[in-house]
């Protein structure tokens, strides 16, 4: 190897920057350089009904990480404290991720250490599909219909002849 002449090195002295540069001046009113603005609109709408004892919450949108999770999260927890049971409406739920499908675990969880009883009816078939490839299914209980899942609080009814 033969080494650079001194001359060609990098030079070890500072310039001085010129302070006066200049931006480029933005284009007005571009549609296509227009910064679309974050969207702060739930996409999630949570309608809550009674049935005797029983609350159940229709979700209707995605149940998706941040906000919409935390939002039905919050929503859940209210009623936990002042109901035992709760029925989740999944019939209007569009899209879910692995924050949604954690939060229902979660949801899961917190109504057992309250004593309190939660079912979840009617998820779209896409749903249903990704509850099952993650095995959530095996873990809350799942009805096809807020009807079913009403039915299902009921006490079984003991047969005197049996």
């Amino acid at each position: 190897m033969i080494p650079k002449p001194i001359g060609e090195r990098l030079s070890i002295s500072m310039q001085t920057s010129d302070t006066n540069w200049q931006t480029w001046l933005q284009p007005h009113r571009l549609a296509a350089f227009e910064v679309p603005l974050k969207e702060s609109k739930l996409k999630l709408s949570l309608e809550t009904r009674n049935c005797g004892d029983v609350m159940i919450i229709r979700c209707q949108g995605r149940i998706v990480y941040r906000d919409e999770a935390m939002a039905l999260s919050r929503l859940v927890g209210e009623f936990l404290q002042y109901r035992s049971k709760v029925v989740l409406d999944l019939s209007g739920v569009s899209s879910i991720d692995s924050a949604g499908i954690g939060e229902l675990v979660l949801l899961h969880t917190r109504a057992r250490s309250q004593d309190a009883d939660m079912k979840y009816a009617s998820p779209s078939p896409l749903v249903r599909e990704l509850l099952g490839l993650t095995n959530v299914d095996s873990v809350l209980e799942i009805h096809p219909s807020v009807g079913d899942a009403l039915a299902a609080f009921q006490p079984a009814e003991a047969c005197a002849d049996c």
